[in-house]
């Protein structure tokens, strides 16, 4: 993948990416020795353009095993409704899978690859839940916090036992550039998209947080037209020009 709106921080986490645009990271002070057997990632897009291109995700590490991540994306509207793709997906070699919503492979490596589509607002906040379900088991979960219906996205086994771990990264990918040899910031579309603090029931585990985030990668601040605001629950992070959004 080639980010170009990467809410990502460390490098050296995003294997599959080729470059990124704008920074943070999450964490929680404190876990148990076991790591986390939950975590719940808040994300919204309200005023994202309705039309695939823009990734919105979270990623997280599984101990002894290796990365997943899940996520948000538009799509365009269907007989005059709006549709919700979320993502869940493991980047675990050994990966293993029954789901009828997920197949094996991610993005043209190993894992397991997990998605559904739903007709739903964009006008409210998502809680994207990981959750272990024993015997290495992990389900995804997409869960309109106004309404509370909850939407199974997919489950994926893992080869080894590991609970998540501590901290990572997000990002927001703009992935039509990805088949591009090149492009120009000042093309990018413009989209918005809110980050929420994850939240976990896992015992022992301190609150967590976001952190603010910046830019980076081969755009500058000006040439993505980066922009951001912050309060308790998290931040919203805006980029990109209204007249490059394609219907």
């Amino acid at each position: 993948m080639k980010l170009l709106c990467a809410v990502a921080v460390v490098s050296a986490s995003l294997p599959h990416f080729v470059s990124a645009l704008i920074g943070n990271s999450w964490s929680f002070a404190t876990v148990p020795a076991g790591g986390l057997t939950d975590v719940t990632f808040p994300l919204a897009m309200p005023n994202a353009p309705h039309v695939a291109g823009f990734y919105f995700a979270q990623q997280y590490n599984f101990a002894n095993n290796g990365l997943g991540y899940t996520g948000l994306q538009p799509r365009s509207d269907r007989n005059g409704k709006s549709i919700v793709h979320g993502v869940f997906s493991s980047f675990v070699k050994g990966s293993t899978t029954d789901d009828a919503n997920c197949h094996s492979g991610a993005d043209g490596g190993a894992g397991v690859s997990c998605a559904v589509e739903i007709e739903a607002t964009y006008n409210t906040v998502y809680n994207l839940v990981v959750k272990s379900v024993g015997n290495n088991k992990w389900t995804g979960t997409l869960v309109d916090t106004k309404s509370q219906n909850k939407t199974h996205i997919g489950s994926y086994t893992l080869p080894a036992a590991g609970n998540i771990e501590k901290s990572q990264v997000g990002f927001v990918e703009y992935y039509p550039w990805n088949a591009m040899p090149s492009h120009a910031c000042t093309d990018l579309p413009w989209t918005q998209a809110f980050f929420g603090n994850p939240t976990t029931t896992t015992a022992g585990a301190s609150k967590g947080t976001v952190g603010k985030p910046y830019i980076y990668g081969d755009c500058t601040t000006s040439a993505a037209n980066f922009t951001f605001t912050t309060d308790t629950s998290g931040f919203t992070a805006s980029c990109g020009y209204a007249n490059k959004i394609k219907a």
